[in-house]
């Protein structure tokens, strides 16, 4: 044996034998801390002595390590079947009855513990086991980058007998980090005032930054649809009426994300952005990759083969993982109650309920979704993989709640720029050179609800306009968002909505459906995309109604666009719609063209009130933080790119428009860094393909 594996053995063995005694020591301080946890033999007679009581402490901490390092991945194996979130409650569960086993195998019944004091006795241990281990290993760091280098050459040595092309040793890698609603000014702002100390960093000397323009529809379903998979098309909105089925399809439902994939897959012909080699990680979408972590589009799939959600299980599979983050998530969870009762008492305005299930939801976006997301990214770059793609929810869903400049979304942003120093850093030890892309998919744009300002919902005004019955309690519009469809899946509860709001049954009810500002109307009753005439002859006072109200800035009606006072515009009058959308900036008359090409484009799409001065729009959701539409900071997120690779152009008018252009500028990428991409073949019809092939 070589000297360096001498070495490396006896470093091993050293940090074993210290992570065991700070184990022994632990279970000592804790054995004198509770009353139900002994560790001496229950007698009456004289007391064991210390070096007694200590060999216990030794003997039933390393029972302990065992069976955590042999049985614990056997059982998270066991449990792959058990909803996500319930495995990271059972973890304490299963971690406390192997503590009672290991003292159960300490001789002459010397260690004892009460059941819930085994809970806290195992999770206490298995961090500080953890940390300890931790700590070692980044320590020597000569050890830990040898052993990262021996795992990345052995998988390129089995890459090359499986006959798959993998990057060479002088290719570097590429990891894209999504910051989820991180709209340009706000990546700019939170960098400049020190909230963002990495990113600040960056920016300073190895990372350039520019802002790019969404689509129409302004939300995570479009935007990452396009950036992932080349193809947003006839993706109006975040949910959506398709006549031809009778379904509404909406982005965060895992079979409608499952469709739109399979959707821009045919359209594109190609696999996606991560095709070979690629990971996705707290995505909608796949965008190709064989290594899939907490990807709603296959998170419908039940069974062992179900990798959207085998990034909770590799995370779980470490306890002390699970003791951090639930201690983080309670930590979440009381911060979430102490800011709304603050927010509350200061009488902040533009306020909407923050009760019920939301702290819980907003625990999970902004702790277990961030670290099983982050511990998934630091794995792939530890195995070398040539692209990583991921989502980091966490501003997202507190901003649609608190508004996007509050101090709580403030909070959240200094904790993603630790994650992503975090990164930064295990990519220094990672057995090839990566390059960090940061990117987002929409900003956010404040503002009073619709309902909070008007006293009504989006549906209760189009009833009233179509002479349907109001009820007289308005009803708030359901809200939807990454986290929830997330916790949905981890709880296999993947479908939010109920039967009848899926699958509206025909008849003369209108289908009234919001995304952020964008609401969308559709006639069932009336077949393909309706007409202006035959809207006006089924509801004459439907459409003056709308276009006029304080809080709707605009309609599109059949390829014409609807402003109040009678102000119209045709889409294909050249100026015309560009002179009615001035106000919602540039570009806004040409997103709402591609729109109104769409094969599932509402009967009426109706767009909020923008107010170009305060920036803000009224949400059709309950939302204080929405995007959607058009309208402010929500059409305006950022690219951020280190300067090793070449600038996102040619670009017309200097900015990226739509996610497609930045599919394009992040394949173009990947090519530069020799990155395996690799286009599926064409689909061939079944008719053609059971056509005997041509006579020579």
């Amino acid at each position: 044996m070589s000297r360096g594996r001498w070495r490396s053995a006896g470093s091993a063995l050293v940090r074993v034998v210290i992570v065991w005694a700070v184990s022994t020591l632990t279970m000592l301080a804790l054995a004198g801390i509770l009353p139900d946890f002994r560790l001496q033999a229950d007698a009456s007679g004289d007391r064991d002595s210390i070096t007694q009581i200590g060999l216990t402490a030794a003997i039933g901490a390393g029972a302990f390590g065992l069976l955590s390092a042999l049985v614990w991945p056997v059982l998270v194996r066991a449990l792959l079947l058990v909803p996500a979130l319930v495995l990271g409650l059972l973890v304490f569960f299963l971690n406390g009855s192997l503590l009672l086993i290991a003292l159960s195998l300490i001789p002459a019944g010397r260690g004892a513990a009460a059941p819930e004091t085994a809970v806290v006795v195992a999770a206490v241990m298995s961090a500080v086991a953890s940390a300890t281990s931790t700590s070692l290993a980044v320590r020597d760091d000569e050890a830990y980058r040898r052993r990262l280098y021996r795992l990345a050459d052995r998988r390129r040595r089995r890459q090359r007998r499986e006959g798959r092309p993998g990057a060479g040793e002088a290719a570097p890698g590429l990891v894209f980090l999504q910051l989820d609603g991180v709209g340009y000014e706000v990546l700019r702002h939170a960098s400049g005032s020190g909230l963002m100390p990495t990113v600040a960093d960056w920016l300073d000397r190895t990372h350039r930054l520019t802002s790019w323009r969404t689509d129409w529809s302004s939300q995570t379903g479009a935007s990452q649809l396009g950036i992932l998979h080349g193809s947003n098309f006839d993706v109006p909105a975040f949910r959506w009426y398709e006549k031809d089925t009778g379904d509404v399809v909406v982005c965060n439902r895992p079979t409608s994300a499952a469709e739109l994939q399979r959707r821009a897959i045919e359209r594109t012909g190609d696999g996606g952005l991560l095709t070979l080699d690629g990971a996705s990680r707290g995505n909608l979408f796949s965008g190709g990759a064989d290594q899939l972590a907490l990807v709603l589009s296959v998170s419908a799939r039940r069974g062992r083969d179900n990798r959207s959600r085998a990034g909770y299980f590799a995370y779980f599979s470490d306890p002390a993982n699970a003791v951090r983050t639930a201690l983080s998530f309670v930590a979440e969870v009381v911060r979430e109650i102490t800011q709304s009762v603050r927010g509350r008492l200061r009488g902040d305005r533009p306020r909407i309920a923050r009760g019920g299930l939301y702290p819980l939801i907003r625990a999970f976006a902004t702790v277990v979704e961030r670290d099983v997301v982050v511990a998934a990214v630091i794995g792939d770059m530890l195995a070398g993989r040539a692209a990583v793609y991921a989502d980091l929810v966490a501003y997202d869903e507190v901003a649609h709640h608190s508004g996007p400049r509050a101090r709580d979304t403030d909070q959240v942003l200094a904790r993603l720029d630790r994650s992503l120093a975090l990164i930064a850093r295990v990519a220094e030890h990672a057995p090839r050179e990566y390059r960090i892309v940061l990117l987002s998919d929409h900003g956010q744009s404040p503002g009073e609800t619709f309902l909070g300002c008007y006293g009504l919902t989006l549906k209760d005004l189009v009833r009233a306009g179509c002479g349907l019955p109001v009820s007289r309690r308005a009803g708030r519009t359901h809200s939807g968002a990454e986290a929830r469809a997330a916790v949905l899946a981890a709880l296999h509860r993947p479908v939010e909505e109920a039967a009848e709001e899926a699958h509206p049954g025909p008849g003369p009810d209108p289908v009234v459906l919001a995304s952020g500002n964008l609401g969308l109307i559709s006639f069932p009753d009336l077949p393909g995309r309706a007409s202006r005439e035959r809207i006006d002859r089924a509801h004459p006072a439907l459409l003056a109604t709308l276009a006029n109200h304080p809080g709707i800035g605009f309609l599109l009606v059949d390829g014409v666009v609807l402003g109040p006072d009678g102000a119209e515009a045709r889409l294909d009058e050249p100026g015309a719609a560009e002179e009615l959308l001035a106000r919602f900036g540039p570009g806004a008359a040409q997103a709402v063209r591609r729109t109104d090409t769409f094969p599932h484009v509402a009967d009426v799409m109706v767009n909020s009130a923008y107010d170009p001065v305060t920036g803000t729009v009224h949400a059709f959701e309950e939302q204080i933080g929405s995007h959607g539409g058009l309208g402010g900071e929500q059409g305006h997120p950022f690219l951020m790119w280190p300067a090793e690779l070449s600038e996102p152009g040619p670009r017309p008018g200097g900015e990226l428009v739509g996610a497609e252009a930045v599919h394009e500028v992040l394949r173009h990428w990947l090519r530069e860094a020799d990155g395996p991409q690799v286009p599926l073949p064409p689909a061939v019809p079944a008719a053609k393909a059971a056509e005997p092939p041509p006579a020579p």
